[in-house]
């Protein structure tokens, strides 16, 4: 007796529906697809669930949303602004200017932490033994400790301690220092004082158009022109011709030392100095670090080759090492120089008015938590994403090309 093993139709067709779902789960794009469709699903269930709540919890304060408040009355004074700022200005006006002394104080860091970063990264190889121990005490001292730190002790462990303003410490080119801060000469502008402007501007322009004719001259025949000292000549030269042919235009108002006080010219307060040299300090024992990591990655075989041909230590460093080492340093520059950035937010701690100080003032003022943290978040964002891209499109300006 035989038995009839045929396997009916229907039977065929579920299991080869369940040999093609399990090859469709096989496949690696496919399950990439799921897992990034649920990954999807569950940010937008979240920040739907964020902004329901955030809109609810709005509505049981009372707190009207919306970016409508910059427009009120601010109330409050600014200890440094770079424009003009009074109580009666309004809270947008307030957040630019805290927008501005955040720019000033992450350029000038950045600018004071680059040249400071790459002398103690390039005295840390130097062969004098004082030297190179220095800069090593330097680096592991300040990369030790933390940015908050090193703000307060600049604030409170040397300019709070400096003499009163009737007991200034007079300092060269008519300048005073004191535990109220820096005071310096104001350049005071009178009429035609432009035409010096422009003409510092027309020798930059210049000096960069000889630069560029410099090293192209020196691709191709060899010769090294003068480009320090033409360069200097015009930065320095042209716009002081400039400045005796129109009647010197420009004076000063000289900060004169008093019985009590220091009277005229400006003054630089010691909330925005702790704030500079604490992160230019902080920030360049990381940048002399990638500076001499940048150094060690350069073949010991070229400055030996430039020695075999008679170039200077100095030239060779300058000329040959500095160069080719920059595909190295750049990369790793560009993430302190945001980390300098970000920090100066710290500025809050010693009360100096930058754009997240003065975003909490206005906050406490008005409430308004939700719009000032998100200013507060595309401001800081614009501010890497545009140091990003420039330091990016310096990299490949300086990336070494391949023949």
């Amino acid at each position: 007796m035989t038995i009839d093993a045929t396997i009916p139709p229907g039977k065929h067709k579920s299991t080869d529906s369940i040999k093609s779902t399990g090859s469709i789960l096989n496949d690696p794009k496919v399950r990439g697809l799921i897992y990034q469709g649920i990954t999807l699903l569950l940010l937008v269930l979240l920040v739907y669930w964020v902004t329901t709540n955030t809109i609810e919890n709005l509505r049981r304060a009372n707190i009207a949303s919306g970016y409508g408040f910059l427009n009120g009355r601010a109330g409050f004074d600014v200890g440094q602004s770079l424009i003009a700022f009074t109580s009666d200005s309004t809270y947008g006006r307030a957040l630019v200017v805290g927008f501005l002394n955040t720019i000033l104080v992450a350029i000038t860091g950045i600018i004071t932490a680059t040249i400071i970063g790459f002398l103690v990264g390039i005295g840390r190889l130097s062969k004098n033994w004082l030297i190179a121990k220095l800069s090593m005490v330097y680096v592991e001292v300040f990369r030790n400790i933390p940015p908050l730190l090193v703000i307060f002790f600049w604030y409170s462990g040397v300019l709070a301690v400096l003499p009163q303003p009737r007991e200034s410490v007079a300092l060269p080119l008519d300048m005073y220092i004191n535990n109220r801060g820096l005071a310096f000469p104001r350049p005071v502008f009178d009429s035609g004082a432009q035409f010096t402007f422009y003409a510092l501007v027309i020798a930059v322009i210049a000096s960069i158009v000889f630069a560029r004719h410099a090293s192209k001259k020196q691709m191709e025949t060899g010769k090294r022109l003068p480009v320090l000292w033409t360069v200097l000549g015009l930065v320095i030269g042209l716009p002081l011709l400039t400045f005796f042919a129109t009647g010197m235009p420009i004076t000063f108002d000289v900060p004169v030392a008093g019985k009590f006080n220091l009277t005229g010219g400006s003054v630089i307060g010691p909330e925005f100095l702790s704030l500079f040299l604490a992160l230019s300090f902080y920030t360049a024992s990381f940048i002399a670090e990638i500076v001499r990591a940048g150094i060690r990655g350069v073949s010991h075989g070229q400055s030996e080759a430039a020695h075999a041909l008679g170039v200077r230590p100095g030239l060779t460093t300058r000329l040959v090492v500095v160069p080719q080492a920059m595909r190295i340093i750049i990369p790793p520059l560009t993430s302190q120089y945001l980390n300098l950035t970000k920090n100066s937010s710290l500025a809050i701690a010693i009360g100096y008015a930058d754009l997240v100080a003065v975003g909490g003032t206005i906050l406490n003022q008005t409430g308004q938590a939700v719009e000032i943290v998100s200013i507060w978040m595309i401001v800081y964002l614009t501010l890497s994403l545009s140091t990003s891209l420039f330091m990016n499109w310096f990299n490949a300006k300086m990336a070494l090309v391949e023949r």
